[in-house]
């Protein structure tokens, strides 16, 4: 296992930022990422769990503990049914099971970080979750000191969350278990209207694989959300915020206060999730209240690119970019009464 003392945080994020750690522990493989978690608890010392780090905001004082990276490698198929080590890269993930001619993932195509990440987060995009392919999550259960096994109706995944997030003290994911789908090299059908639009097929339909891949990369890049060194749009967590979820009292003020903003012949986006409850779009709320691509004037930005990326312009310090996301949080409350929810997690910061 390597060790470092106070060690740099900021490169391990695709943001950049964030102060260093007391002690960098970088693990590469299931024992090593469990002995470090049981030598941090059994010492009482705080333990922050480190991946690709694209959904990772790192105050500036940095982390007063061990940072574990875990950087395991691991990738089996067979036939349909794939296991991935936590360490490994998603968007490569991705590309090896649409290599193998499989479907169920490929619309998640150059999501950054790690593949131990996607079941915490519940990833999505583009019409696909990972919950709905993931069979099994294994994990350590710092609570019982052992390893687990949580099919994927025990991991309580929801719209952008899920156990393990609920519970991020409790579980450090080692592998993650899909079941995949034999199409004939086909996708899986086509979900999200963009990306249909985009394929020119309708939704429900299918495509090659490859293509419906490549098409989301295409998509992704044009909004800044595919890893960049040379683009600062892509020094950033991807979306920062989530699309909120609203219950009936709080759609009726919501379009209240839209019509009132905007006229009534505005119609803010929305979608029916049942029971109640509609989701708007969290880009369009930002645009809305005058929060444009490219706003701000510091080196923490909105992208030029995508209203739901705020980014680091290259010498910004975390502080500049909580800054920046408090006066759009601010800002979408006073506009539109709805309260946006940041999507990454943050260390020893608050918005």
């Amino acid at each position: 296992m390597h060790v470092l003392h106070d060690a740099p945080l900021a490169p391990l994020t695709t943001f950049r930022l964030g102060g260093p750690a007391e002690r960098l522990l970088t693990a590469l493989s299931d024992d090593e990422v469990i002995d470090a978690v049981r030598e941090a608890d059994g010492a009482g010392t705080p333990l922050l769990v480190i991946g690709g780090g694209s959904n990772l905001v790192i105050g500036d004082k940095g982390f007063a503990g061990t940072a574990l990276r875990i950087a395991t490698r691991g990738f089996s198929l067979d036939g349909t049914r794939l296991e991935v080590a936590a360490g490994e890269v998603w968007s490569d993930t991705v590309a090896r099971t649409v290599e193998a001619g499989l479907a169920g993932i490929e619309c998640l195509a150059g999501i950054p970080g790690s593949a131990g990440a996607t079941p915490i987060q519940n990833v999505g995009a583009y019409g696909q979750e990972v919950s709905s392919t993931i069979r099994e999550v294994v994990a350590y259960d710092r609570v019982e000191r052992r390893t687990v096994v949580l099919a994927a109706g025990e991991c309580e995944f929801s719209y952008r969350h899920s156990r393990f997030k609920a519970q991020p003290e409790r579980y450090v994911v080692l592998r993650v278990r899909f079941e995949l789908e034999d199409a004939g090299g086909l996708s899986a059908p086509i979900k999200y209207a963009e990306t249909a639009r985009a394929l020119g097929v309708e939704p429900g339909d299918r495509v090659p694989a490859a293509t419906a891949r490549e098409t989301v990369l295409k998509l992704r890049a044009g909004k800044g959300m595919v890893l960049d060194p040379d683009d600062h749009d892509t020094w950033s967590a991807g979306s920062f915020f989530t699309n909120p979820i609203l219950g009936e009292s709080q759609y009726r003020a919501f379009l209240a206060k839209a019509e009132r903003r905007l006229g009534g012949d505005v119609a803010p986006p929305a979608w029916d999730l049942g029971d109640g409850l509609t989701k708007t779009s969290a880009a369009w709320l930002i645009d809305k209240a005058g929060f444009t691509k490219g706003y701000g004037s510091g080196p923490a930005r909105i992208s030029t690119k995508h209203t739901l990326a705020l980014t680091n312009r290259g010498g910004a310090t975390t502080e500049d970019l909580l800054a920046l996301a408090r006066e759009v949080v601010a800002g979408v409350e006073q506009a539109f009464g709805v309260t946006l929810v940041n999507e990454p997690v943050t260390v020893n910061a608050e918005i």
